[in-house]
């Protein structure tokens, strides 16, 4: 990829609970050494993790519920609102739990659902977790994932022509306008969205999460073997920590941004 080429964001998304729905923005304020506003803010304690919300450290996805083990989570239809901290969760149309995930009454309706229903998968009483602006990212830093769409398209030729819903990738930014699998060379490089500033630090490498379509919640593909075994890794997409703020929306240029001269 040349520093000419640009992208354009088409798709924008948070996902306020750890493994839960992903959350459509138009618009969002980014802001330096943060993720995108509530990503990944809580998470469902799947046994004790040794959290701290006191003095939280990261802990890996194991320790929560997830995709990559817990497909039924995607039959779960789930909706956060900032103003109240309310979580809503509905199944099949139905509401099923609600709370406040700032209180101790509301965390605890949220979590005697999933322990209710969610108990052969389940090594000790969920628990909703938070920790100020901690992050339950796969990652210990805070990042913004980006999913290159047209590397999404090329898993489906690999896939003999099998429809891969992007949101299998659970990204931030979908952008569309680069060439297939050129994100990955772009790690150490700036990314320049309207006022905002991007560097690139890590490729993302895919877990059996990506095999769960998050509209049936069925275990259906393997697309970590696929690319395996046709590009000799298991990268798709990219993690980049925002270095300047800018506010960011569907629409907007992802550039390349030129080296500076000395």
């Amino acid at each position: 990829m040349t520093a000419s080429q640009t992208a354009e964001i088409t798709g924008l998304y948070r996902y306020p609970i750890k493994g839960l729905t992903p959350e459509h923005l138009a618009r969002v304020p980014l802001r330096t050494g943060q993720t995108l506003p509530a990503d990944r803010r809580y998470a469902i304690e799947n046994g004790p993790s040794g959290f701290d919300p006191e003095a939280p450290e990261w802990k890996p996805k194991i320790q929560f519920l997830m995709l990559a083990r817990n497909e039924r989570l995607a039959t779960l239809d789930s909706r956060f609102e900032d103003a109240t901290n309310r979580l809503t969760i509905r199944k099949d149309g139905q509401i099923v739990a609600s709370g406040d995930l700032e209180t101790a009454t509301g965390r605890a309706a949220i979590e005697g659902y999933f322990s209710g229903n969610f108990q052969p998968e389940l090594k000790g009483p969920p628990k909703i977790l938070s920790g100020r602006d901690h992050s339950f990212s796969d990652v210990a830093r805070k990042v913004v994932s980006i999913i290159n769409l047209d590397s999404v398209r090329a898993i489906e030729t690999m896939l003999g022509g099998t429809a891969v819903h992007p949101l299998r990738f659970r990204g931030n930014l979908y952008v569309d306008g680069w060439p297939a699998w050129s994100e990955l060379d772009l790690v150490g490089e700036i990314l320049a969205i309207g006022q905002a500033r991007l560097k690139v630090v890590k490729r993302i490498k895919r877990c059996p999460a990506v095999n769960v379509d998050p509209e049936t919640a069925m275990r259906d593909l393997e697309i970590p073997a696929t690319l395996s075994r046709d590009l000799g890794h298991m990268d798709c997409g990219i993690y980049a920590e925002v270095i300047a703020d800018g506010e960011i929306g569907v629409g907007d240029a992802v550039a390349v941004e030129e080296p500076r001269l000395v």
